[in-house]
């Protein structure tokens, strides 16, 4: 199977390097010929979880000076979901016949993609691999993560199975029968717990030690599951079940329902949000395919997503810098979870 890696950031790069060094005929695409040259010349090296490799003999370009007579089966994007849904359109061409384009994005990424080039080029993942860029070609995988991937109508097919046997030589890998559902559970934790860290500074466990990010917490998760329900998502179960004890009133079972917030902290609680990284470092952050995409279908469907439009807008008013990440962000939100409460009293 000839695979190109497009996107050699702390994702792309780890799996890069894992599968060049198990003898898989991979190529790189850089965003630009400076990159190119600068990997070239670098090569790969990762250290942390799953031991150190090194690459040094790498065949990477510039992703506009791949030519269509050089054809892959497998098209790993490994990019930032706004880099995947600009550059995916242009690298279709380079499937071979029976090919497949591999977005690893969190959120809604695949889903588009495939609405947009077809189901039968596209296959959906996403990845519980950690793994932090110290610079470009550099690397730490910082857990034992894997790739999840699957069709996004259901079902295992062949070409699924056949990816994430060669992958597998690499990374660990598993398939899903219900990839749709699974992209899913991950979205209702990236929206209530990696957005939420961002916005205000944190780690979940520091949130949700104060009654703000508690009341916050709750009504983004409970606002995205009513969504995903609403457009008949059948879920699956990840760290957790994606279904609160109790749901939807948790009335009954508010015992339950915290021993199930306490497994989500023991499982999320203490990673430093991909998000907050994002605003360090001046770069374009993914809330559209998270949040915002949890508000738009929740438009579409009729279900209520106050919360999570008000987290877009917070975020990119970050990004503009006319915000600050910081924690009194998590207080003005629950503030206007009482104000729309009371609101409702009148």
């Amino acid at each position: 199977m000839k695979v190109l890696i497009v996107g050699i950031g702390a994702l792309g790069g780890t799996i890069a390097a894992r599968a060049i060094r198990a003898g898989l005929p991979v190529r790189l695409a850089a965003r630009n010929t400076d990159s190119a040259v600068a990997l070239r010349r670098s090569g790969l090296r990762v250290s942390g979880i799953g031991g150190e490799v090194r690459a040094d003999a790498i065949e990477v370009a510039a992703i506009e000076d791949y030519g269509t007579a050089e054809k892959f089966d497998l098209i790993l994007l490994a990019t930032k979901a706004h880099d995947a849904l600009e550059v995916a359109p242009s690298v279709v061409r380079l499937l071979a016949p029976e090919g497949v384009v591999l977005p690893i994005q969190n959120g809604g990424v695949a889903r588009v993609l495939a609405d947009r080039l077809g189901e039968d080029k596209i296959l959906g993942g996403f990845s519980n691999l950690g793994a932090t860029m110290v610079e470009p070609g550099v690397y730490e995988q910082k857990n034992a993560g894997h790739l999840l991937i699957g069709e996004l109508a259901g079902g295992v097919s062949e070409r699924v199975e056949r990816v994430a046997r060669a992958l597998g030589r690499a990374i660990e890998v598993k398939v899903s029968s219900n990839l749709t559902g699974a992209i899913w559970s991950k979205l209702l934790i990236n929206c209530s717990v990696t957005t939420l860290g961002a916005l205000c500074s944190q780690t979940m466990r520091q949130y949700m030690e104060t009654e703000a990010g508690k009341k916050v917490f709750r009504r983004t998760y409970e606002e995205a599951l009513s969504v995903a329900l609403a457009i008949g998502t059948r879920l699956e179960r990840l760290a957790v079940d994606p279904i609160p004890p109790g749901w939807p009133s948790n009335l009954a079972a508010e015992e339950h329902y915290k021993s199930w917030v306490e497994a989500i902290i023991a499982f999320y609680g203490d990673v430093k949000p991909s998000m907050l990284q994002d605003f360090e470092r001046g770069r374009k952050t993914e809330v559209d395919f998270i949040n915002g995409y949890v508000v738009t279908l929740g438009h579409a469907s009729g279900a209520p997503v106050h919360m999570n439009a008000a987290i877009t807008n917070v975020v990119h008013q970050i990004e503009r810098g006319v915000l600050q990440s910081a924690r009194e962000r998590m207080n003005e939100l629950a503030d206007q979870i009482c104000e729309r409460t009371r609101g409702n009293s009148i």
